[in-house]
């Protein structure tokens, strides 16, 4: 992303070719195949290599034909060619998304190491934001190689951050212009991810101190190590911020929504309206007690945004000092 600086934006998108586009939406398509893949076996602790792909329900292989993305879904109706069982719209929703995400890089960045660093990321930020929304799990297989990838991918599309912009005129390093440029690219992966691994580890202990019961998990941390990696502290900050708004609106929306039904049903057994507010308050606080948030939906949908768009946000935000 910090190769693409705002005045070559428009030329960029000006020189796309419709055939690469095509072609890198048609491979996003196909990892977006694999991804359902890893989304369904991963939380199993299945590998996602062997055995074929086959119908949960009657454990008949599928064949290569009706494993077309997107395609096979529109064709088969969203169901099984042998059992007839329904296919969930998560795998038709998850090849499209990836589809256009790459789509989207290839927009934004070009044809450089930039999209390539990108779509991986956004591959596996959509992977861990989906299997967070269904099992509460954010697996090590995706977050710790994503870890090791958003540092190796330092070494070649810059992170410019802080140690970026601040150490090249304190420390004088003894190498060509371009390793020094790499070396401090690498710092800022390695500053980001202790940065966002530490920040959620320290928030799910405070959490944890003062609710007496786990807030954050390690998944939540590793998958922060990652982030980090790939984007650097000022994006990761941005990165938790926004995600810690954006989850706080959604808990509170679930309990006033909680509260509002409750308060209609108890409304029909009690003749005061002000118990029964009290007692759908009441009923709403234990279930936000007991609901656990995947907020590593909120930590990655807010990691994707922060690449495309945190660096225009700083900038606007720059302006009025």
């Amino acid at each position: 992303m910090h190769e693409c600086k705002p005045l070559f934006e428009s030329a960029i998108r000006d020189c796309l070719d419709p055939v690469f586009a095509a072609a890198i939406f048609v491979l996003g398509l196909a990892f977006g195949s694999f991804l359902n893949v890893c989304i369904y076996r991963l939380p199993l602790g299945i590998s996602v290599v062997t055995p074929r792909s086959a119908c949960p329900k009657c454990k008949q292989g599928i064949a290569l034909y009706d494993n077309m993305p997107v395609l096979s879904w529109l064709v088969l109706g969203g169901r099984c060619r042998h059992c007839k069982a329904k296919i969930s719209p998560r795998y038709l929703i998850i090849e499209l998304l990836t589809g256009l995400l790459f789509l989207a890089c290839y927009w934004y960045f070009g044809l450089t190491f930039s999209t390539l660093k990108y779509c991986a990321f956004g591959f596996l930020l959509l992977g861990l934001i989906f299997t967070d929304a269904e099992t509460k799990l954010l697996p090590d297989k995706m977050t710790l190689p994503g870890f090791a990838l958003g540092i190796a991918f330092s070494l070649f599309v810059p992170v410019n951050d802080l140690a970026s912009q601040f150490l090249p005129g304190v420390v004088n390093l003894p190498f060509s212009s371009d390793i020094s440029l790499r070396l401090l690219s690498f710092v800022d992966s390695l500053l980001g991810a202790a940065v966002g691994a530490s920040f959620i580890y320290g928030a799910g202990a405070i959490y944890l101190r003062w609710r007496g019961t786990e807030g954050m998990g390690f998944g939540d941390v590793k998958l922060m190590a990652m982030v980090g990696a790939f984007l650097g502290i000022k994006l990761t900050v941005f990165t938790i911020f926004t995600a810690s708004i954006v989850g706080s609106v959604f808990g509170l929306s679930t309990v006033c929504i909680v509260w509002l039904k409750r308060t209609h049903r108890f409304s029909k057994r009690l003749a005061d309206a002000a118990a029964a507010r009290r007692r759908a308050w009441q009923s709403a606080q234990v279930v936000y007690r007991g609901y656990q948030m995947p907020f590593g939906v909120f930590l990655g949908s807010m990691a994707m945004i922060a690449f495309f768009f945190g660096d225009r946000f700083f900038r606007w935000y720059g302006r009025f000092f």
